[in-house]
């Protein structure tokens, strides 16, 4: 390979919006004539996109959540997607799919024993679906920090994806840099081009004809005289269809004959790592995201990124005192059965399949030999550490108000967490909690997360 390269990341993901008592997403007015927002969108941008043949030409990640949902209602737009990585990685040697974290958390805010939860969940999906292990991995919110790092590269990641101002002096984006880590380790960092990639996300005119978008805005984005350059543009999947209306067809013609009669040739990490292995190195700026310039305070407390942001760090703090119960209870209960309840936590995420046998896990982990009713209450437990890591899913602070599914659905899900705990141990732990959800109110309608979090234990009961 040499001469210039061009890559698109598109990262898809939805908010997980099912009912944690019956798995099904809620009737949403708001996304008529369909039943709720995944549905739209698969019309308006998953559904054309796997039809136009775009999966097979992009650099992708689909969310862990979105991609089982996508198996279940809707598989053969998440085969086509499996497919065409697989036609990638036997032409090339290189798949251009990425995993990500399973519940799209802020990383940075969580402990490293829930970043080690998160990306080994995202790792088993990921080579579940594609079959096959990951070598990259988008960072939700692409939010970064050191110990972030380190733990992708401890369970086998080699390269992501960061915005230009993540890195902590200038940077050149048309080549990857190495971040060294401990251990004599690093991680391949690929920083996407800020002004294209904002072009592409909110200027409808930039993307309104591909060879005009080749001619106009990405040629000069090269140097002459320089080999291999790579630009990268990194932008929500979603855009293409969905918020931007027929924008699977730029795709298209992007990737068919757009860029070859520029002399531009497609690429995708994976691809480009063959044969180009970085040189140079660069720190990065830790606590940082490519939608919150403030030190991740969209996620954690007050910042300009929302207005009325009174709410965020309440709720922060209603589910860390949440998780912390949780934990402690699930510590309580298991470490005299297992040599490590960590690494038995790992297997929450598995509790969902109806098929799910506990029973030979406990073997592998060093466990005694257990009762059915002992079973039983390990499930219960380990279904409420899936309900725990579920609520810090960052689409809960996003947005400007509590009123909206996201936050709600985050309350939902903390509350399953402790009636699942409260039904394994017969504990009562509703009650010391909702004080501190007292203090997370809607600013646009009367509305208190107390009050979300009771409604729930109310339907349980």
């Amino acid at each position: 390979m040499s001469g210039n390269f061009f890559c698109v990341h598109g990262h898809f993901y939805q908010p997980p919006r099912e009912d944690p008592l019956t798995g099904v997403i809620p009737i949403e007015p708001g996304a008529a004539p369909f039943s709720n927002w995944n549905e739209r969108i698969v019309e308006d941008c998953y559904r054309p996109n796997a039809e136009a043949g775009n999966f097979g030409s992009l650099s992708f990640n689909i969310g862990p959540t979105l991609s089982e949902w996508l198996d279940e209602n809707h598989p053969a737009i998440i085969r086509r997607a499996s497919a065409d990585d697989h036609y990638n990685l036997q032409k090339y040697a290189a798949g251009n799919a990425m995993a990500q974290p399973y519940h799209h958390s802020i990383l940075p805010l969580a402990s490293r024993r829930d970043k080690l939860t998160q990306v080994r969940w995202g790792i088993e999906d990921f080579s579940r679906t594609y079959g096959r292990p990951p070598q990259g991995m988008w960072l939700p919110e692409t939010a970064v920090d050191m110990e972030t790092l380190e733990v992708l590269s401890e369970l086998g990641i080699r390269f992501t994806i960061l915005a230009p101002w993540q890195a902590s002096e200038n940077i050149d984006s048309r080549q990857p840099y190495l971040v060294e880590l401990d251990q004599n380790r690093s991680m391949v960092v690929f920083f996407y081009d800020q002004e294209l990639s904002s072009g592409i996300s909110f200027n409808k005119d930039v993307t309104s004809n591909a060879d005009d978008f080749t001619r106009r805005f990405l040629l000069p984005k090269y140097s002459s005289g320089q080999n291999d350059q790579l630009v990268l543009v990194a932008t929500d999947g979603e855009l293409y269809g969905h918020h931007q209306e027929f924008r699977y067809e730029f795709l298209k013609r992007l990737f068919s004959s757009s860029l070859a009669s520029a002399d531009i040739q497609p690429v995708f990490p994976e691809l480009w790592l063959r044969e180009h292995l970085p040189e140079a190195r660069v720190a990065i700026r830790e606590k940082t995201s490519w939608s919150c310039m403030h030190e991740l305070r969209r996620w954690s407390g007050a910042c300009d990124c929302t207005p009325h942001p009174e709410w965020k760090a309440p709720l922060r703090e209603a589910l860390n005192a949440t998780a912390e119960v949780i934990d402690q209870v699930f510590l309580d209960e298991t470490q005299h059965l297992v040599k490590d309840p960590w690494q038995l936590r790992d297997l929450a995420v598995q509790t969902r399949d109806p098929n799910f046998n506990l029973s030979p896990s406990l073997a592998g982990f060093g466990g005694l030999e257990i009762s059915t009713d002992e079973i039983k209450r390990l499930n219960l437990l380990l279904r409420a550490q899936f309900e725990r890591q579920r609520m810090f899913a960052s689409c809960a602070w996003f947005f400007e108000d509590f009123d909206r599914i996201e936050p709600q659905n985050a309350v939902r899900y903390a509350a399953s967490a402790v009636s699942l705990t409260q039904k394994a141990t017969g504990s009562r732990l509703a009650n010391d909690l909702l004080p501190a959800f007292e203090k997370v109110s809607s600013g646009r309608v009367k509305l208190n997360a107390a009050q979300v979090f009771r409604d729930f234990l109310d339907r349980v009961t």
